[in-house]
């Protein structure tokens, strides 16, 4: 992610509305990173109308996700001289257009396209939104600003898809696309009235990239780590509606059962916000068991309506420990390179995402729906066998100069 250099903060410079810029911010990284995900909740009823099959509709994770892997730091080095609140915006008002465009159109080739901006604008405001915080609010309150800000980024992974289905269930999936757009055309407005001008001041370069990749095998774990983990998941999770469905769960329970998810998720990011201080590796080897066992448990056939509930809640457990602890892995990982890591990290998990979803609707389209549980379970084990391979963690990393 790019780093802007600390900047002692003018007394003048109104902390209130400092963190009304962050919060700005914060909306906009929810809106676009609900974005990204809002299919997954909305597979079948998108599918059904566009006239197009589960697996097919399984792209509309597939293209953003891709496209955000490779944006992440094509946008952070192409926009290295303009205004941080210029590109933000531009990015937040994109997804805003995008997702209103998906809610009006008839055609999967135009969801399809609108996709591949959001692919855009989650890979680069999510680079560059990191060190934003730095320029908004007091010295003393950079730490809980950028937290506050990545909260943006958990939240969207584990409510945003749950209340999404919510909306979609209730009012049809149209509406739920045009509220998320809604969403980020209100973070544009949001931004272009409490940000103040945010020059840029340092970014990455590309040659950063395959140096650090090179030269530090902890920062390769961790990029490793993320694949598997990420990619399971999503090779699963980007089809659990059907799933569900598929276990005899009515449609009128599915949000329900997401939203326990969700609240599960969030609690999983501060269970492993407490542990990751001391207990890192084993943080992230939980999570490496936990998702997999949450999926062999959803292989059993009729689970009902409670069981699948338990089953969700510790799927959600697992998952919502993730952002937080491979992030902090790739950050201790690489103290000296964190912007080049970080841009790593971004791409690898949008790129995961991708995968995930490409690798879930080829198995759906020609093993059933069930064969996601199995290909992503396994992919997330193999994250075990690498961390028990390789038994120092970050704090033992050397990063090369």
């Amino acid at each position: 992610m790019t780093a802007l250099a600390p900047s002692s903060t003018s007394p003048e410079r109104s902390a209130v509305r400092g963190w009304l810029a962050v919060v700005a911010v914060t909306i906009g990284v929810f809106a676009l990173m609900t974005s990204e995900l809002l299919p997954v909740g909305l597979l079948t009823p998108v599918g059904s109308a566009l006239k197009v099959s589960e697996g097919t509709a399984g792209l509309m994770v597939t293209v953003p996700g891709l496209v955000a892997a490779f944006s992440a730091p094509l946008v952070t080095v192409a926009t290295g001289r303009i205004d941080r609140r210029i590109v933000l915006a531009v990015l937040v008002g994109m997804v805003g257009a995008a997702n209103l465009a998906s809610a009006f159109t008839s055609e999967f080739a135009v969801v399809l396209a609108a996709r591949f901006l959001i692919g855009i604008s989650v890979g680069g405001f999510w680079s560059l939104a990191g060190g934003i915080a730095l320029r908004l609010v007091p010295e003393r309150q950079v730490a809980m600003a950028t937290a506050v800000i990545f909260g943006g980024v958990d939240t969207a992974s584990v409510l945003g898809v749950p209340l999404g289905t919510l909306v979609g269930d209730l009012s049809g999936w149209r509406v739920a696309f045009a509220v998320v757009g809604g969403l980020g055309l209100l973070s544009l407005v949001l931004m272009a009235a409490l940000m103040p001008n945010v020059a840029p001041e340092r970014t990455i370069r590309f040659g950063d990239l395959p140096r650090v990749l090179r030269g530090n095998a902890t920062v390769r774990v961790g990029i490793a780590m993320t694949f598997l983990v990420v990619t399971g998941h999503f090779t699963a999770y980007t089809f659990v509606r059907p799933l569900l469905l598929d276990d005899g769960v009515e449609h009128s329970m599915i949000s329900a059962l997401l939203l326990a998810f969700g609240v599960a998720g969030i609690s999983g990011n501060f269970i492993a916000g407490a542990l990751i201080g001391r207990r890192l590796r084993q943080t992230a080897l939980g999570i490496a068991v936990v998702i997999p066992a949450a999926m062999l448990l959803l292989t059993l056939n009729g689970v009902g309506v409670v069981t699948a509930a338990a089953i969700l809640v510790l799927w959600g457990l697992g998952y919502g420990a993730v952002s937080v602890t491979f992030q902090t892995w790739i950050l201790k990982a690489a103290p000296d390179d964190t912007e080049a890591a970080s841009s790593l990290y971004v791409s690898m998990f949008n790129l995961s995402i991708a995968l995930g979803a490409l690798f879930g609707g080829l198995a759906v389209d020609h093993a059933g729906t069930g064969s996601v549980l199995w290909i992503g379970g396994g992919l997330t084990v193999l994250a075990v066998l690498l961390l028990t391979a390789r038994p120092a963690g970050p704090e033992a990393a050397k990063t090369t100069p």
